[in-house]
């Protein structure tokens, strides 16, 4: 006879996979510690196999408990999909969305605002993880859909949206009175694809650096050249109005534009794919309409898929 997994213990896995905390998916999911605990226990008496083990004070999916918990993702996201088609109450099913913080002011509420108004049941949760995670968050499943940055021509994955120039950025009085030997530099936490830009392009050009500042905010980039502390590379999407582009006396080099694109989980449910649909107009309306992109791409999906 098949083993029935239970719904709530397999919700269980998935949100505390999600959250890197077991804890904290107690919280969320509105349960103690020890009911989140003998669900884990149950599931590996199901399987009969151990699917997570300790590693400091958390716990770390076992191989097995890897391949459990992508079967969990999809069982649960089948559970809710279906519960959502027949009109029944799921205020536990989810979607979850990974945008850059570049987006969340302009794409990002007017996506929840349009969504929202076509499933008003449905849990939504936004992920601003560092761009270069934001991609294997959505092939490992742990994200639905995401807008995320890439170099120009890179191998395809996703759909391309548009392409941004990168451009060097201060304040006015900083770019007047810019020290450039060497250039000080108000850089994103390694890896960043407009850290590397701005690295190759003044390595190409023999130019010396140095890090003025390291961040994993952009808001703390934009308070760091307000402060005079350097100059940063950025695109011009979100750019604050105090900070102007720098380098177009030909002082710095030239850089390079940059991809947006579209991202979906391969095996995306209808609710998560409109929401996809969603963040796709949206992205295109408040990006591509501001006239800073170079060259918006053909709306068929790409033909590789993520």
């Amino acid at each position: 006879m098949l083993t029935t997994f239970d719904m709530d213990a397999l919700r269980t896995v998935v949100v505390g996979t999600d959250l890197g905390s077991f804890s904290r998916a107690a919280v969320q999911l509105g349960r103690s510690q020890s009911a989140v605990s003998m669900h884990l226990k149950k599931l590996e008496q199901q399987t009969g196999t151990v699917l997570f083990r300790r590693s400091g004070r958390g716990l770390v999916p076992t191989e097995a408990g890897e391949a459990f918990i992508a079967y969990a993702r999809r069982i649960v996201a089948l559970n809710d999909e279906a519960a959502l088609s027949m009109g029944a109450a799921a205020t536990t099913a989810s979607v979850r969305l990974g945008v850059p913080q570049d987006f969340f002011d302009d794409v990002m509420p007017a996506t929840l605002r349009t969504f929202s108004e076509e499933y008003d049941t449905v849990h939504v949760d936004i992920r601003a993880g560092e761009n270069h995670s934001i991609a294997e968050d959505v092939r490992s499943g742990r994200l639905d859909a995401a807008i995320a940055f890439y170099p120009e021509g890179s191998p395809a994955e996703g759909e391309t949206l548009c392409r941004l120039p990168m451009r060097w950025l201060a304040t006015a009085d900083t770019i007047a009175n810019l020290q450039r030997d060497p250039l000080p530099l108000v850089l994103f936490n390694h890896p960043c694809l407009f850290r590397q830009a701005a690295l190759a392009a003044l390595d190409a050009s023999r130019m010396r650096w140095r890090a003025a500042l390291t961040t994993p905010s952009l808001p703390a980039i934009w308070s760091a050249l307000r402060s005079g502390l350097g100059i940063a590379v950025r695109t011009d999407h979100a750019r604050p109005d105090d900070i102007v582009c720098a380098g177009n006396d030909g002082t710095l080099p030239q850089l390079p534009s940059i991809e947006l694109r579209l991202l979906r989980r391969p095996d995306i449910g209808p609710v998560a794919d409109r929401l996809a649909q969603i963040l796709r107009l949206e992205t295109l309306d408040k990006v591509t309409a501001g006239g800073g992109n170079e060259q918006p791409h053909s709306p068929a999906r790409a033909a590789a898929s993520i």
